[in-house]
C-alpha cells in the first residue's frame, strides 16, 4: 500500500478503476449490437431490383428530363489550352 494514499483514497481509486472497466465492456457490447443491427437493416434494404421487360406495353420507356446535352468541337489550340489548364490545376493537389 502506497504511503501517501489513505485507505479511503485507495478504495475510491479501486472503485473508479472497476467502474471504468465495466463501462468499457458495456460500451463495447452496445457498439457491437448497434453494428449488427445496422448490418441486418442494410441486408433487409438490399433487395435486388428486377429489370422491367422492354416489351411490356403498359410500361412506357423512361423519358429524359432536363436540358439536352450539347457538344462542341474544339480546335487543336483549344484542346492544348484545356490540357494545360487541367495539368496546372492538377499540380496544386
Amino acid at each position: 500500500m502506497p504511503v501517501h494514499l489513505t485507505p479511503a483514497q485507495l478504495t475510491a481509486l479501486t472503485v473508479l478503476a472497476a467502474a471504468s472497466v465495466v463501462w468499457l465492456l458495456v460500451l463495447t457490447r452496445v457498439l457491437r449490437r448497434m453494428r449488427a443491427r445496422a448490418a441486418a437493416h442494410a441486408a433487409l434494404r438490399a433487395v435486388p431490383v428486377i429489370p422491367a421487360h422492354p416489351a411490356l406495353p403498359v410500361l412506357r420507356s423512361r423519358e429524359r428530363t432536363g436540358p439536352h446535352r450539347e457538344t462542341v468541337e474544339l480546335t487543336v489550340a483549344e484542346e492544348d489550352a484545356f490540357a494545360g489548364l487541367v495539368r496546372r490545376l492538377g499540380d496544386g493537389r
